[in-house]
């Protein structure tokens, strides 16, 4: 066992006085009103701040009374399934368009889309040694930590890294922009050459590719892909780019960025903040699920059969006995999540190009018995419904995406939101964000050391 990781019996001890130490009586936050997780017991969050850059609407005002509706996802004010519904119906990415239209606030004519493109491409290099240097040695097991390690380490290769001014601090996120994704796949081919012994390749970035083919093109040992799993890749990164400002990796982002603190180190905070499994991890779960689920269940198309493991899901009596339907419920959204329903539009698509028809009718069998199954087995405050990681992982496997490389694919899309949010924060010029917390410990009198 290594030194690093032993778990001593001075340190279990330590830590039984450290729980005790930390325990908070629950009924004190309702003493005090504190919002836990900063949301009140309806779910709605805490107002902490304002934001331009995108909104989330899941429930509409009836005679003064909140009423939940299909959620809608807003980016500069622009309906999110439109932007999709257009680059789908013009057969075109659109990730590069979004990336504008989240940083600038307005949608690129042609010949604007054209040079912002050429400029993100142009980025999509390294310094030199840097793949073998920083990535090749010393690969993690978790991507996000790799990751959060290389864009640390690109603050040594920055001549301008703590300089926070606008100008400078656009650069450096256009350029993380184009980057992660390559920090990304190099990152898990080492990790899969040196760990699991398969063959290393790394191919040369390409400058002229969209975001999602780039991907696919330095991932696939041929650097093959069809139109449809670019499409398909390209509509998941533009839904996970941005969600309202309020979730945890962007608040992050919010945090740390008013304390003054350079880009590497904001990005690589809201990394780990999105590596979370409460966050950026939840379509793995879902994944793992449906994987212990197809072999608990003999036929796939029984109702009866699927209803009686989901019902033994919320009793923790399967898969990891957390007592949770992986996928199904959102913070916010409470009917449906337009990130879901768009995915869900397009998974079966991919499913017969894929031969995984048969998946997919589980996956549509999960998503229409799942929310009864909850309504039944719990008090709800709202409706339940599949979120974006539902499909999401599905999708991602059907690309023949590693697991490792789920939560980075995240990363890929949200860093534009972050970056976004970054210069909102700089440009308001706010005041460093420190909340308060109310102090519960009772006082007492101070004991000399030979008295104890």
């Amino acid at each position: 066992m290594s030194y690093y990781s032993e778990i001593t019996p001075d340190i279990l001890h330590y830590s039984r006085l450290c729980e005790k130490a930390n325990r908070i009586d629950s009924d004190l936050y309702g003493k005090y009103d504190v919002k836990r997780g900063l949301r009140d017991l309806n779910g709605q969050g805490v107002l902490a701040g304002l934001t331009e850059i995108s909104e989330i609407i899941s429930c509409s005002i009836v005679d003064h009374d909140t009423v939940p509706c299909d959620g809608r996802l807003y980016y500069r004010g622009i309906n999110v399934e439109d932007l999709a519904a257009g680059f789908l119906q013009d057969e075109r990415f659109g990730f590069e368009e979004v990336t504008y239209l989240l940083l600038f606030g307005s949608l690129p004519d042609e010949k604007e889309l054209e040079h912002f493109s050429k400029v993100l491409g142009s980025y999509r290099t390294l310094p030199t040694s840097f793949v073998r240097d920083i990535i090749m040695k010393a690969p993690s097991s978790d991507m996000m930590n790799t990751l959060a390690r290389s864009i640390l380490t690109l603050y040594s290769y920055d001549d301008r890294a703590d300089d926070i001014s606008l100008p400078n601090v656009l650069r450096q996120c256009l350029q993380l922009i184009s980057l992660v994704p390559i920090l990304s796949v190099y990152g898990y081919q080492a990790y899969s050459h040196y760990h699991d012994g398969n063959s290393l390749f790394i191919h040369v970035p390409q400058q002229n590719l969209s975001t999602a083919e780039h991907i696919l093109y330095l991932l696939r040992p041929d650097s093959q892909y069809t139109k449809l799993e670019a499409t398909i890749l390209d509509l998941a990164l533009i839904l996970h780019m941005e969600h309202g400002g309020g979730n945890n990796s962007t608040f992050t982002t919010h945090v740390v960025t008013s304390s003054g603190t350079d880009t590497y180190s904001s990005m690589a905070a809201s990394l780990g903040s999105l590596k979370g499994p409460r966050h950026g991890g939840a379509n793995i779960k879902v994944v793992q699920m449906f994987d212990d689920m197809k072999q608990a269940i003999k036929d796939w198309n029984d109702d009866e059969e699927i209803s009686a493991y989901l019902h033994a899901l919320l009793n923790r009596e399967a898969f990891d006995h957390a007592g949770l339907i992986y996928g199904m419920g959102h913070a916010v959204y409470s009917l449906s999540d337009p990130r879901a329903r768009l995915l869900g539009s397009l998974v079966r698509q991919l499913s017969v190009e894929k031969g995984r028809e048969e998946e997919y009718s589980l996956y549509d069998h999960v998503a229409r018995l799942a929310p009864r199954i909850i309504a039944e087995e719990r008090k709800i405050y709202k409706g339940v419904s599949p979120n974006v990681d539902f499909y999401s992982g599905f999708i991602y496997s059907m690309l023949d995406l590693p697991k490792e490389l789920f939560t980075p694919i995240f990363a890929v899309a949200r860093m534009v939101g972050w970056s976004a949010h970054r210069m909102e924060e700089l440009s308001n010029n706010g005041k460093i964000i420190r909340p308060a917390y109310k102090a519960v410990q009772q006082h007492q009198n101070y004991v000399p050391l030979k008295k104890r």
